[in-house]
């Protein structure tokens, strides 16, 4: 298969550029298309053999549940069983957006788009060309993030083509996406909220909006191998990079999560230099991710050192982090030492990706 890349302006999306990719979903086949948090790998949601095709081309275990996207809000209705009060309230407060939400589905919604499952995850995201190709395709679009599976998501369409290149029918390249994480998950079926994957819209916008809301365990730890998982990202590897990664973090400032936003303790930079020159000392690769703030901090020679930007800007994190990790994989580096955050507000879904994508390798200083 030839995989064609299509460059489209985001500033002024024109409808007939985008025939052709919606032909290509409604006849079954793969359009990868920017989102504003990642670049999604779209298949028609309703069409079972299209599914397999997407779980085919990223190498996706079959019960890992796909997310449906939809143009507009009159697209839920025909997915699912019922929209329950809190989930009317977080659509009318963050649609279009980076949430998706999981409802009991229809009859409509194929097994093969759910994971097995009897709901359905739905999201109307906010990028123009992801919701103009919706539109003009007629059908709600699953949508995963564009990457081999296991593999740091894809903020741009450089980052597609390494992984998807002859497993896909088209690109639509749109330029780097906004956030760069994908959006948070929850719950709405049940009598309370439950939060299954943090993203830009955080767990304080989540309870101001509709109240008590809970948390998975699977947000913060390991689950168990019997699991069926009820999101994406909630129970196979993610977000990871080639080599070996290792979180480092400070036990005191954990009990402290706000003092992360703005600083990094010296004994958390003192044992990534150590760890990372002990490393290098026996001819390996090594990478470390940093801040701004603490890049002085670190050995400028022997070592790729890479900030991810400022911690007072938490949404800068967010942007740069997968596209850290690609490179890192792209130099050949064979072990990474990073910082660790805040867990509050989109701290929360940043330690999340880095925790996945270390394996939940942290180390406590």
């Amino acid at each position: 298969m030839k995989t064609r890349v299509m460059v489209i302006d985001k500033s002024a999306v024109l409808g007939e550029q985008l025939q052709e990719a919606a032909r290509i979903l409604r006849d079954g086949g793969l359009v990868a298309f920017p989102t504003e948090t990642v670049y999604g790998l779209g298949a028609n949601a309703l069409d079972e053999e299209a599914a397999k095709k997407i779980y085919a081309a990223k190498g996706r275990p079959s019960d890992n549940p796909l997310i449906a996207h939809i143009a507009d809000p009159s697209g839920l209705e025909p997915l699912v069983q019922e929209i329950p009060g809190a989930a009317r309230k977080l659509m009318e407060a963050y649609w279009p957006g980076p949430l998706t939400m999981v409802f009991s589905k229809s009859s409509v919604v194929p097994y093969g788009t759910t994971g097995g499952l009897d709901t359905v995850a739905v999201r109307m995201p906010d990028d123009p060309v992801a919701r103009e190709l919706i539109r003009l395709a007629g059908v709600p679009v699953a949508a995963p993030s564009a990457n081999t599976s296991g593999r740091p998501s894809p903020t741009s369409a450089e980052h597609v083509y390494e992984d998807m290149n002859g497993r896909i029918d088209m690109i639509l390249d749109g330029g780097p996406v906004g956030i760069g994480v994908e959006s948070a998950i929850v719950d709405v079926t049940g009598a309370v909220p439950i939060l299954l994957r943090p993203g830009a819209v955080t767990m304080e916008m989540l309870e101001k909006t509709v109240g008590r809301v809970e948390t998975d365990p699977a947000v913060i730890s390991p689950v168990k191998a019997d699991l069926k998982p009820r999101a994406p990202g909630m129970k196979y590897r993610h977000y990871a990079p080639k080599a070996e990664l290792v979180l480092v973090e400070d036990e005191e400032w954990e009990r402290q999560p706000k003092a992360h936003m703005t600083a990094v303790s010296s004994r958390v930079t003192a044992a990534i230099t150590r760890l990372a020159l002990e490393k290098a000392a026996v001819g390996k690769k090594v990478g470390i991710i940093c801040t701004d703030e603490t890049r002085q901090k670190y050995p400028d020679e022997g070592i790729w050192l890479r900030s991810l930007g400022t911690r007072g800007r938490e949404e800068t994190i967010a942007h740069n982090l997968f596209a850290v990790l690609r490179e890192f994989d792209s130099l050949g580096v064979e072990a990474i030492y990073s910082e660790s955050f805040s867990r509050d507000h989109l701290g929360q879904a940043i330690m999340n990706r880095l925790t996945k994508a270390a394996g939940y390798h942290i180390i406590k200083v």
